[in-house]
């Protein structure tokens, strides 16, 4: 055991951007070195006196210092990480693990780091020598290299396997390469335990903080998409676990503590079967059932790959006896997943940003509420709550509970063994609550009192799908009352009236943005008789229906007690909306104008077959734009030629049309010249010539030229 808290220690671990990596990095940032060694007791003790100023005052010595790899290179780094190493070489990645007095290796999540792991851990012991403080190397490896050890005790299988079974254990196959490297960092760290002492971690499947292997699971329930969730085979097989967080405190336990037992099994005190897990998820962010289906359908999951299955179909029992005895852990999950399973769904919706969005519109009648809501149920994928559809489920619903029905063992399996007593008991109420809702519609002309109103709304909106997704309620409530008795805590609604003060309201359901679409009487009207016939008729705008329900809403909407202000009480300030302002049909700006106040979306976002069809459309949204291109390319192409054939034409017949007019000058030019030569030149050039043809000298040209010069009339 370490003697005392060593001043600041480096730490290196590998894939500081994975599940695994990025919490156990974050939970040891902020873990004084040395904390584990004091007792729980005064370290409780000194949480409570520390003010936040001298915690936030801690200097960066004090605490572990993380740096490490990334699994993808252009992520971004953790902030909670000093460094982070793009590593383009071993004797590279070497230099860096020397830095570090404290070197972690996760192999739980990426096989394909079971390599570099031990090469590491003997890199580091070949340099042992030249340490000049010692170093720790500390494999986080996964119990499935118990997977197939034969039971401690073969008469009594419920006796489970604890850290001392380690040299019996008997590897799952397609772990092999985990237990070899187990095999080899124990062994390195014999040699001088001192300077360089090694230990092994077999992790029980890591959930919380975004949840690891159970992920589908938490996923599958909360996007609400299947009636019951799956479980692989019978469901009967044994899974150790243990929270994330928890596994990082053991971490730092081995840092601080350097315990004799260098092979350690880090599970909570849990035995759940893989069966108990689901229904535990599935009660508390799913549907709440679980359908049992054949080992092989496994294997049709995009999202599952072979380690997962493997992890979990393995059937293990196991209790570690030395995180009892030795270590110092302010467990977060002791017990397990399922005795703490409201605090890990938090944990996942946070971690994970799937908050809910819970969205009430409120305005009058013919405003446009359910056709805005319909697009920003479309943006969101959240929930539409309309009134009439709500009533019209639960009706639907109270009647197929009250149906006679057929049990089918294949089916969805429910949970508990009284299943049929509480079937019947619900059968009774459905039937009496039937009972009351048809006798109080038939004397209010198929109206119904806003107590079973409420009572439905209210159920609608606990429902794990509105829980999970969120919701956009359209329109209701419409009075103060209405809203008082929706959202207020039913347990202190008379307590808090009797004093007087403003109730408290049910946060689990309460909205979190209130719309409200305002526009004048004259406006809607000339709205709604622009609408055409098949629209308006049989619904509530029709003339009489519509003004009636106008003057309710304006009648609700004018004294004190409003239900916007309600909202205003609880300090849920309602965003006001003009819909006169916009010239706009079609809502899209009122929509874009909503989506701006409420923000982005807070959802999975894209399912893979969304991604599909968008990359399906993209696709031939491309072809038909290059088509488009195409044809008007060659369109133009032939406009280009047509126009340069309708040019090269017009050009000929200008260059026609100039030659015939330079003809014409020329000719126009020269008729001076011809008459002065017919005249003055042409009688004497014949005399000459003819005197020529007479007298035949040597040289005619030179006669005819003189001749011509002798006897021409300009000379004088």
């Amino acid at each position: 055991m370490a003697a005392g808290p060593a001043q600041g220690r480096r730490v290196f671990l590998n894939h500081l951007d994975s599940y695994c990596g990025r919490s156990i990095g974050e939970y040891l940032s902020r873990c004084v070195v040395g904390a584990s060694l004091e007792s729980i007791e005064e370290e409780e003790e000194k949480d409570e006196n520390d003010s936040a100023a001298e915690v936030s005052s801690r200097s960066k010595e004090e605490v572990y210092q993380i740096v490490g790899t990334l699994s993808e290179p252009e992520s971004t780094k953790p902030c909670f990480a000093e460094e982070t190493y793009t590593v383009s070489s071993r004797e590279e990645l070497l230099s860096h693990l020397l830095e570090c007095e404290i070197v972690l290796y996760n192999i739980t999540e990426d096989a394909n780091q079971i390599e570099e792991a031990t090469w590491a851990a003997s890199a580091l012991h070949m340099e042992m020598e030249y340490f000049a403080t010692p170093k720790l190397f500390i494999l986080i490896s996964t119990i499935m290299t118990w997977a197939k050890s034969k039971p401690p005790d073969p008469e009594d299988p419920e006796i489970p396997f604890t850290d001392e079974d380690y040299r019996r254990r008997k590897s799952h196959p397609n772990f092999m390469d985990h237990i070899n490297a187990e095999k080899l960092i124990l062994k390195l760290g014999k040699t001088n335990k001192h300077k360089f002492p090694t230990y092994v971690v077999a992790s029980g499947h890591q959930y919380g903080a975004g949840e690891g292997v159970l992920h589908y699971f938490f996923k599958i329930g909360w996007l609400s998409e299947t009636p019951a969730i799956p479980v692989f085979g019978d469901g009967n097989n044994f899974i150790p676990t243990i929270h994330v967080l928890d596994l990082a405190a053991v971490l730092q336990n081995i840092a601080d503590h350097r315990p004799r037992s260098h092979y350690i099994l880090a599970v909570d005190l849990s035995m759940h079967t893989l069966q108990e897990l689901i229904k535990c998820i599935s009660k508390n962010v799913g549907p709440g059932k679980i359908e049992m289906i054949p080992k092989e359908d496994a294997f049709l999951s995009k999202e599952l790959t072979q380690m997962h299955l493997d992890m979990l179909l393995v059937n293990l029992r196991m209790e570690s006896m030395f995180l009892k005895e030795t270590f110092n852990i302010k467990w977060v999950a002791q017990a397990g997943l399922v005795e703490n399973i409201e605090q890990i769904v938090n944990e996942y919706k946070q971690s994970r940003g799937l908050l809910p969005l819970k969205v009430c519109i409120h305005g009058p009648p013919g405003v446009g509420k359910s056709s805005i809501a319909e697009e920003l149920c479309k943006h969101y994928k959240i929930h539409h709550i309309k009134i009439n559809d709500v009533i019209s489920e639960t009706i639907a619903n109270l009647e197929k509970i009250v149906a006679p029905k057929e049990l089918d063992s294949d089916s969805v399996r429910e949970e508990g063994e009284s299943v049929e007593e509480e079937e019947g008991e619900n059968i009774e109420a459905a039937h009496e609550l039937l009972a009351r809702i048809k006798e109080r519609m038939e004397k209010n002309a198929g109206c119904l009192d806003d107590q079973y109103v409420v009572k439905f709304v209210k159920d609608k909106l606990k429902s794990m799908p509105c829980r999970n997704q969120g919701y956009i309620l359209d329109g209701f409530p419409e009075s103060y009352d209405q809203a008082k008795d929706l959202f207020n805590l039913e347990s202190e609604n008379e307590e808090e009236g009797i004093k007087g003060k403003i109730p408290k309201c049910d946060k689990l359901i309460t909205p979190e943005f209130v719309i409200s679409l305002s526009a004048s009487d004259e406006f809607l009207i000339n709205r709604i008789i622009n609408l055409p016939e098949r629209i308006v008729a049989g619904t509530r705008y029709t003339q009489d229906r519509f003004l009636q329900s106008l003057n309710l809403f304006r009648e609700l909407n004018t004294d004190d007690k409003t239900v916007l202000n309600y909202f205003d009480e609880l300090e849920i300030h309602p965003r006001f909306i003009d819909v006169a302002k916009f010239e706009d049909p079609e809502n899209r700006f009122i929509v874009k104008e909503i989506i701006k106040e409420i923000g982005e979306p807070r959802n999975y976002g894209l399912t893979d077959a969304e991604k599909e069809n968008l990359e399906r459309k993209a696709a031939e949204d491309r072809l038909l734009k290059e088509a488009q291109e195409k044809a008007e390319r060659e369109r133009k192409e032939a406009e280009e030629r047509a126009e340069r054939m309708a040019n090269w034409e017009e050009w000929n017949k200008h260059l026609e049309e100039v030659k015939r007019q330079e003809q014409e000058l020329l000719e126009a030019q020269s008729l001076p010249l011809r008459n002065y030569l017919m005249k003055n030149v042409m009688p004497t050039l014949m005399q000459g010539i003819n005197e020529c043809c007479r007298i035949r000298p040597d040289d005619p040209v030179d006669f005819l030229a003189e001749y011509l010069f002798k006897n021409s009339t300009d000379i004088e």
